[in-house]
């Protein structure tokens, strides 16, 4: 009997669908560019590590939709994408902003870039462990619980980022570095909701607004790209309590139809 249970573990995997293996594949290019970002940074390339951290972010936004469209999700990937996560948005934004920003304050910069890489562990421990608990209320669906590690990484790199567009360069300083490193972390581990974008609905009637919106973006981000990137960073990160709110008049509302 244990010999046939092990022909079929055997066959299982001789038989994966190729549906399961694409998901997988996008996850690995996120891990990849998050270390290569690393490897950038030592090599004091800061343009093409920050570029890195944000092709990690597209590419993390989508392993997961890959998988739905494609029906390969599986407990493997999603551990893998926690892994990942791990990676390239905790490890390595911290390794890049004390390699660039801390290295005058050592033990300082140290503190508070581990306190960044532990910050994003127990987020995504504390996500994976919400995935084996009891459904929420419908309204939890539009947010997550505190920031997301992208989100996280990228609100710690939005120093960097202001630093590459040289105008604002000058005002860039360690302990303005610090403080939105903290504040990421803080934000990371904390149970804040803040809004989910990918769930939210827009009305048919603002399409043609968001279109144009979207196109006057993207050419922002061809003329000025370093400017387009941390002020967009700097917007989101002033959604948080926006978030709250909104949160709070869900919650209320849907305890009113409940009542």
């Amino acid at each position: 009997m244990q010999d046939n249970n092990r022909g079929d573990y055997k066959n299982r995997i001789k038989e994966l669908p190729f549906n399961m293996i694409i998901p997988n594949v996008v996850t690995l290019l996120a891990l990849s560019c998050g270390v290569t970002a690393m490897r950038w940074a030592v090599q004091g390339k800061w343009e093409l590590a920050v570029v890195a951290i944000i092709l990690a972010a597209i590419f993390d936004g989508l392993d997961g939709r890959v998988a739905r469209l494609l029906q390969g999700t599986s407990k493997f990937g999603a551990e893998l994408d926690s892994l990942s996560d791990f990676v390239s948005f905790g490890v390595a934004p911290a390794f890049i902003v004390y390699h660039w920003a801390m290295l005058a304050y050592p033990k300082i910069g140290w503190i508070l870039a581990l306190m960044f890489a532990i910050c994003c562990a127990l987020r995504l421990a504390r996500f994976n462990t919400m995935l084996d608990e009891e459904p929420r209320p419908p309204y939890w669906n539009y947010f997550f619980v505190g920031l997301p590690a992208p989100g996280g990484a990228m609100v710690a790199i939005a120093p960097l980022m202001l630093y590459l567009y040289e105008p604002l360069a000058v005002f860039v300083s360690p302990w303005f570095v610090g403080f939105f490193m903290f504040l990421a972390a803080i934000l990371m581990a904390s149970r804040i909701p803040t809004i989910c974008i990918k769930k939210l609905k827009i009305p048919a009637k603002c399409m043609p607004l968001l279109l144009v919106s979207a196109a006057l973006y993207v050419g922002c981000l061809f003329t000025q790209f370093w400017l387009t990137m941390s002020v967009s960073t700097i917007l989101y990160l002033m959604m948080t309590p926006f978030g709250g709110i909104v949160f709070a008049k869900m919650k209320k509302s849907y305890e009113r139809l409940e009542a």
